[in-house]
């Protein structure tokens, strides 16, 4: 079967982000985040600030109505549709770890695809935004809970599925036992999973 593609999807301060990334170097396979915006952007021709300050935004119903009087899809569709694109080629050239940016939604037709959700406890994640972030905000609890909140609702008006919920996922993982433990359960998930397709 060749390629795998890792998806990760995750709560705001689980880690999930730093996990994808070791796990990559540990599988050795590529890790794709923020790299997937400079090629959304050479996909549609925006430039990489504005995909990324659209991104992770669904597009609100009043500015949505007033862009499709006069365009055929709004600009949030647009980056999407790009992201989506770069999300597919990249999953077809090589195996990887993809964070983010409904991935596993954009390729769940994809039979070599290992669906992930990161979770943790709110006092585990307000220490790794702090500590780890270096997140200055004062009130982190109610910040945390604002970026989850949004991330579900861009997840959930692009693949009119629910974020977070389990059926979607082949594994969610609390990552407060740890984020190597994490890793390396994730490594031998991934491992079984590729085992008997290659």
């Amino acid at each position: 079967m060749g390629k795998i593609a890792v998806t990760i999807a995750r709560e705001y301060g689980s880690g999930g982000r730093l996990i994808g990334r070791r796990l990559a170097e540990e599988l050795g396979y590529a890790f794709y985040d923020r790299e997937l915006i400079a090629l959304a952007a050479a996909e549609s021709g925006f430039h990489e600030d504005f995909i990324e300050t659209v991104e992770g935004r669904k597009a609100s119903g009043f500015l949505y109505n007033v862009y499709m009087t006069y365009n055929e899809l709004p600009i949030h569709e647009q980056v999407f549709i790009a992201q989506s694109n770069v999300i597919k080629d990249v999953a077809e050239r090589e195996s990887c770890v993809i964070i983010g940016r409904c991935a596993d939604y954009v390729l769940s037709g994809m039979e070599n695809c290992v669906r992930i959700f990161v979770h943790a406890p709110l006092e585990w994640r307000i220490k790794i935004v702090r500590d780890d972030y270096k997140e200055g905000f004062g009130e982190l609890s109610g910040y945390i809970r604002k970026q989850d909140k949004d991330r579900a609702a861009y997840y959930n008006f692009f693949t009119q599925q629910k974020w977070g919920k389990a059926q979607n996922y082949h594994l969610c993982i609390d990552s407060s036992i740890g984020i190597q433990p994490t890793v390396e359960l994730l490594k031998k998930y991934v491992e079984e999973f590729a085992g008997p397709r290659l």
